[in-house]
């Protein structure tokens, strides 16, 4: 069977490398987006942030820019200016999609050159003042908070995985392993998930085959919607009662011997 013609442009050729992976729509979108970001940075161009970036018409690019000269030196300066402008957290992750996308992409033949190859992860600080960071026992006591289904699983998610919230609310069932607790995502370091995840997810999941892991209503639970539910429901546990933050959580200080289960975040 001959192999598809090579795509001319970029946009085609994200279609292509999405179509072919087994995300979930969740992760799916958010491979997009990421991707898109890096068009802009291909043509010498600072991507919009925020709702704009998503909304903006990006740039008509060639596949063949990657294979360039010049290529290397633009994702050099793009990945600087993206640590600069979302942190290096954001930008780590983003930058491992894009070495996901140009893995794929070689192997199809589409590309010779790695433009990426040179790019390396940015250390991100973890800051440990308790201000900042939840202890062992503080995180425990989280956990062990009367509160519905969702919010149990999705905090011992958090907690047990050491994933970004961004990525833990785009998680779709389909990419979940339940009986190897751990996603199913092939392009992008999996998931691992202990004991208290375990026991959760299936009660969580019964019934349902598809659609957003954690959802209200018909829709996907929103960033916004989590952190004020959780930073309300922590406010009886912080002695200066303003309750913490899923950040503060997902960062939170583990037993000895305990550590998150995911691969290096991006």
């Amino acid at each position: 069977m001959s192999r598809p013609a090579n795509p001319v442009e970029y946009a085609i050729a994200v279609d292509r490398f999405l179509s072919a992976s087994t995300l979930g729509a969740g992760s799916r979108r958010v491979y997009r987006i990421a991707l898109t970001t890096w068009a802009w940075a291909m043509v010498d161009r600072t991507p919009p942030l925020g709702g704009r970036r998503r909304n903006a018409p990006p740039p008509t690019v060639p596949l063949a820019l990657l294979d360039t000269p010049h290529a290397a030196a633009r994702l050099r300066d793009a990945f600087a200016g993206r640590a600069a402008a979302v942190g290096p957290r954001t930008a780590n992750r983003e930058l491992s999609i894009l070495t996901a996308a140009l893995r794929w992409w070689r192997e199809q033949g589409w590309l010779t050159a790695d433009p990426a190859a040179g790019l390396r992860r940015l250390p991100v600080a973890q800051r440990a003042d308790a201000e900042t960071r939840l202890d062992a026992a503080r995180a425990r006591a989280v956990l062990e908070l009367p509160a519905p289904l969702r919010e149990q699983t999705f905090w011992h998610l958090l907690y047990e995985t050491g994933a970004t919230i961004e990525r833990a609310l785009a998680l779709d069932i389909a990419e979940l392993d339940l009986p190897a607790r751990r996603t199913r995502e092939h392009n992008t370091p999996h998931l691992r998930w202990g004991d208290g995840t375990a026991a959760l997810l299936p009660l969580l999941t019964l019934g349902r085959v598809d659609g957003p892991l954690f959802r209200t209503g018909r829709g996907r639970l929103s960033y916004r919607r989590a952190a004020e539910i959780f930073t309300t429901a922590t406010r009886p546990l912080d002695p200066r009662g303003h309750g913490w933050t899923l950040r503060q959580l997902a960062s939170a200080e583990r037993p000895v011997g305990q550590h998150p289960g995911a691969a290096p975040e991006s």
